[in-house]
């Protein structure tokens, strides 16, 4: 299987992009990969709002990853600092466990890289521990921090849990 091809979003991809990470994230169609959140969430994952406002943010990009026209995943980099955050990051179900995630990050670190970013963060369920072990895989690393989840706030779901808090992995980019 070729490599994606990866381009920035624009407005043009919003409804695509929420799309896409639904499906990753949300409902039955989520349960095709392994990184649904369906039994820890309902609701939605993200909206057309959030991710018009993510694409217009200043130091912040979504790289999409494609192949014959078609979208494969995507995910946000953010310049926060030093660092870039990597979040929204969604493959379609039925192609997950492909190489096409790894695909994805790497060329977010690449990114950051060339933005002279000294490190990459992510912020990861702490009960999600294959998907912490695929980051993990990747040099990776917990920092100790933790950050709450936003409950009462229902751009980001609705918890089905009370236990609900990340887990702050990081990785040095150097050169």
């Amino acid at each position: 299987m070729t490599q994606p091809s990866f381009r920035a979003a624009t407005a043009a991809d919003i409804d695509p992009i929420v799309a896409l990470v639904e499906s990753a994230y949300r409902g039955d169609v989520s349960r095709q990969g392994w990184t649904t959140e369906a039994d820890l969430l309902g609701g939605q994952r993200t909206d057309a709002d959030g991710v018009r406002e993510t694409i217009g943010k200043d130091g912040s990009v979504i790289v999409l990853a494609e192949r014959d026209g078609r979208l494969l995943g995507c995910a946000n980099l953010e310049r926060q600092g030093a660092a870039g955050y990597f979040g929204m990051f969604a493959v379609d179900p039925t192609l997950q466990g492909a190489g096409i995630g790894d695909a994805i990050l790497r060329e977010c670190e690449r990114l950051a890289r060339g933005w002279g970013l000294q490190s990459m963060r992510m912020t990861v369920f702490w009960m999600r521990h294959e998907l912490i072990a695929f980051y993990q895989r990747r040099g990776y690393a917990a920092t100790g921090e933790r950050a709450p989840f936003p409950y009462g706030d229902l751009r980001f779901g609705q918890p089905r849990r009370d236990d609900l808090w990340f887990e702050v992995y990081a990785k040095p980019l150097g050169d």
